[in-house]
Parts: C-alpha cells; structure tokens; sequence
C-alpha cells in the first residue's frame, strides 16, 4: 500500500496525497480552522481507480481530525457519501 502524505500551508489548506512513480495518483483537498476540518475535494487519477486509494486518504483524514479534536465538514461528494454509509464510524468527527 502507498503512504498517504500530508501538506498544510500556512494558510491552514492544504491536502492528503500518495504519489505512485513521481506523480500525485490521489488528492484529498482540505481546509483546517480551529475547531473544523474541511474536505472540498478527493480525486485519484483514471489509472489508480479501483485501488483503495481514496479509502486510504479518508483513513488518514479521518485519524487526523480525531487525533486533533477536529469535527469534519464534509463538502466533498465522496467523503460526505462514506459518511452516511457508516454513520456511526464517523459520527464523533462528523459536523453536521
């Protein structure tokens, strides 16, 4: 399995991310204030659909705002989808 990275600028945007052979193959955009954290966007790359990759990035968000208390604001088409399939796995971050 890939490393999921994470990138915050001093803006407080930025994105979780796995590379495969020197490119992003996914992206999970996020914003961060100080009690939320707001994911606009995940998108993997055509050729690395299919491979759990948007699930590793959700993983690592969703172990990131528990680790900082941070509830989540899920703007994205598909973390908002997991979300309400597994309610009760999210429902500690989940800001409504």
């Amino acid at each position: 399995m890939s490393e999921v990275k994470f990138d915050l600028n001093n803006g407080k945007r930025g994105s979780f991310y796995i590379e495969e052979n020197n490119q992003k193959a996914g992206e999970m955009v996020v914003g961060i204030s100080e009690s939320a954290l707001t994911v606009y966007h995940t998108e993997v790359i055509p050729e690395m659909e299919g491979k759990g990759l948007a699930k590793q990035m959700l993983d690592e968000m969703v172990d990131y705002a528990r680790k900082y208390n941070l509830q989540v604001v899920p703007l994205c088409e598909y973390v908002h989808v997991q979300f309400k399939r597994h309610a009760d796995e999210y429902k500690d971050i989940w800001k409504k």
